[in-house]
């Protein structure tokens, strides 16, 4: 029979050795979340959709705040937030499926809040210049 000490130290190399490919796998996962994709790469299908929907939402309350107070705040961080949201909402639903998706990158969610800030921006400020042709 071994000694609680063999024991104590057979457990402890194997958390070691554990502890080592956690950390090789979390340096690779880093590497790889740091590496910049392609331009092309970025501008995906579901960056899209999901710009398409808050662009659509956000237009509308911008032009209701513009129309009734005449002044309409900055979207961005909400447009941020609200872009992570649905795209690792849209990432949990595949993944519940069975689906395999590709992660959600930063530059993914900054050419989503990218496009909803122009959306809303367009029609914002579309609606001012009609009113100032108007008038």
């Amino acid at each position: 029979m071994s000694s609680p000490a063999n024991l104590n130290t057979g457990g402890e190399e194997k958390k070691l050795e554990i502890e080592k490919v956690v950390e090789s796998q979390v340096e690779v996962a880093d590497t790889e979340s740091k590496r910049i994709q392609p331009w092309k790469e970025q501008i995906t299908v579901r960056g899209l959709v999901v710009s398409t929907v808050l662009g659509i939402i956000y237009s509308i309350i911008a032009m209701k705040l513009n129309l009734s107070a005449g002044i309409v705040p900055n979207f961005n961080a909400s447009a941020a937030l609200l872009a992570f949201l649905f795209v690792r909402s849209w990432n949990k639903v595949l993944h519940k499926a069975g689906f395999i998706s590709k992660p959600f990158t930063r530059q993914e969610n900054t050419i989503i809040q990218t496009c909803v800030v122009s959306c809303y921006s367009i029609a914002v400020h579309g609606i001012y210049v009609n009113l100032q042709f108007a008038h």
